[in-house]
C-alpha cells in the first residue's frame, strides 16, 4: 500500500504515459527543471519521483496493458 504522495506520483506517471507516450520522461524532466528554477523543491522532488517511476519500466508495462 502506498502513501498519498506515492499514489499521486504513480497516477501522474500513468497519465503522462497515456498523454505523451515515449515523451513522458522529457515532459516530467522539464517540469522538474522549472520547479528548480522557481526554487520549489517540494514540487521538484515530486517530479523527480515521477521520473523514477517512469524509468522503472513497470509503469510503462502496466500502462500499456491498461490503455
Amino acid at each position: 500500500m502506498f502513501d498519498e504522495d506515492e499514489r499521486l506520483a504513480r497516477q501522474e506517471a500513468h497519465w503522462l504515459i497515456k498523454e505523451f507516450g515515449a515523451e513522458a520522461p522529457l515532459y516530467a524532466a522539464m517540469k522538474a527543471e522549472k520547479a528548480i528554477e522557481q526554487k520549489d523543491f517540494g514540487r521538484c522532488a515530486r517530479w523527480k519521483r515521477i521520473l523514477e517511476i517512469l524509468a522503472d519500466g513497470r509503469t510503462t508495462k502496466s500502462a500499456g496493458s491498461k490503455y
